[in-house]
């Protein structure tokens, strides 16, 4: 099952033309960078300050409204452990699924947890898609399955194809219950998790829910810190673009989806590299809202490497580009209000367009001997992350303890957020530039190994800074690309 072949009313969406959308993305946002350049000494600041103000304005107002939002968005219920919070309702069937390949390091570990949850033991049943393992994967499901009745274990070939959504799409046709929860093997769920999110889901008549994404391994170096802020600032953002009225985005880890829903918009869409992103718009097209809810989180495994940083950010930067090429005529639809267009288009030029314009204003700025431009527009975007991550860190939660906001805590995530300035750009030209190319990019899962001791992980911050240089260089010689497309395997 292909997500882009099927029927309802995003069937008729096709990846085609990336390319050409990407160079046209690519000149308009190089031009926009460039142009202020042009202009009189005392006009050359305007267009940023502009931006700045306009976006500041929005991007301010949507992190003060994520703290208001607390009686809707910020937790499901604890008083649902005892069962208190289904009320007289029975909780639902509910199909917990994980796309696994070559897990053997978490696999065992991710389906006793999973067995451990409070919750109906009839009413759970757990999906396993052996992606093509060429590890002990495929043993170990066997001999689980003797264990756990509750199991199911679905195989497909290693070349099948489609990625994650290929292989999610192979068990939603045979999938039993109102929901499914899909789970990265890596994932760590608190034991009351399912009670009080399923409740709490089906009062809120959602189409989808996201849960926090809390990082397990926050204290390994620097760069799983500051990944640890990162997932804050994001859901911090999430809960205020949800109060006002915006758009709330999947993040593929700990998706809560309603069946029904998934198959309206025709299934898993196999022609990405992030099924997560892309069925959020998906989603929204067809009038399903989706939510975000802050704790119970779920846990997971961040990546140790600015190696596994570079690739993975890739991967992410490129699913969310090719979502608004693919999806633009859609967004700009009456199947949208005015809230989510306006936010939609606020968050694309901060997300996307802002980094592209700051790399082309420094081009032209070397190009004409002249200062940059855009710096405004720059530091408003890091300042407001700068209070975004300290926000997100104070606010009361679950799951590991978040990071303590002290000075050089805010100034590492403020450098952290920065690799963005480089990965969009760059994205952006191979898009452009080179021809179309599917490539799912594993995340190595190393279960207890990654859980290392800070003393002998830590590195500085000139050293994370030297490390991304030198990705850089690499991509730019070719090298890091064939590396890239060697892991091919499932998101």
């Amino acid at each position: 099952m292909t997500g882009g072949a099927n029927s309802g009313s995003t069937s008729d969406v096709r990846p085609d033309g990336r390319r050409g959308k990407a160079a046209l993305f690519l000149l308009c946002c190089s031009a926009a960078g460039v142009a202020p350049h042009g202009l009189p000494p005392l006009l050359r600041l305007v267009p940023g300050l502009i931006l700045a103000l306009l976006l500041g304005t929005h991007t301010f107002r949507t992190v003060l409204r994520s703290g208001a939002h607390g009686a809707l968005a910020d937790r499901a219920d604890p008083t649902a452990d005892s069962g208190a919070g289904a009320g007289s309702e029975e909780l639902p069937v509910l199909d917990v699924v994980v796309a696994a390949r070559d897990e053997q390091a978490v696999i065992t570990r991710l389906v006793q947890r999973i067995m451990g949850l409070h919750y109906p033991a009839e009413r759970l049943l757990l999906w396993v898609i052996d992606d093509g393992s060429d590890d002990r994967t495929p043993e170990l499901l066997r001999e689980l399955q003797n264990q756990h009745p509750q199991l199911r274990v679905l195989r497909r070939a290693r070349d099948a194809g489609g990625g994650k959504s290929g292989a999610l799409n192979l068990v939603l046709p045979q999938l039993q219950g109102r929901w499914l929860l899909v789970l990265d093997a890596d994932a760590d769920l608190q034991p009351d998790l399912l009670q009080r999110l399923l409740p709490w889901a089906e009062r809120g008549s959602w189409g989808a829910v996201q849960l926090r994404k809390a990082v397990a391994n926050t204290q390994v170096n620097l760069l799983t810190l500051a990944q640890t802020m990162e997932m804050a600032f994001d859901a911090v953002i999430q809960l205020g673009r949800m109060a006002g009225g915006g758009v709330v985005e999947l993040r593929g880890n700990g998706q809560l989806l309603r069946r029904e829903a998934v198959l309206a918009c025709g299934g898993f869409n196999e022609d990405t590299v992030t099924d997560d992103l892309d069925l959020s718009f998906r989603l929204l097209l067809e009038r399903q809202p989706v939510a975000l809810l802050w704790d119970p989180p779920v846990q997971e495994e961040a990546v140790l490497s600015l190696r596994a940083l570079w690739r993975q950010r890739q991967r992410w930067a490129e699913g969310g580009l090719q979502r608004f090429f693919d999806y633009g005529p859609g967004l700009l639809s009456d199947r949208l209000g005015s809230r989510q267009k306006l936010d939609l288009f606020c968050f694309f030029l901060l997300q996307y367009v802002m980094p592209v314009m700051a790399a082309a204003d420094l081009i032209g700025g070397l190009l004409t001997r002249t200062s940059p431009t855009m710096w405004p527009l720059s530091i408003m975007a890091l300042g407001l992350s700068a209070l975004t991550i300290t926000i997100g860190c104070r606010r009361p939660s679950e799951g590991p303890p978040l990071p303590a906001m002290t000075p050089q805590a805010v100034l590492l995530g403020m450098i952290y957020l920065v690799h963005w300035f480089v990965v969009i750009p760059w994205v952006t030209l191979r898009m452009a530039l080179l021809p179309k190319r599917l490539v799912w990019a594993k995340t190595l899962h190393l279960g207890g190994e990654a859980h290392g001791e800070p003393e002998t992980e830590l590195v500085s911050l000139e050293a994370l800074a030297e490390q991304l240089t030198d990705q850089l260089t690499e991509q730019l010689s070719g090298d890091g690309e064939t590396d890239l497309a060697a892991e091919a395997g499932q998101a």
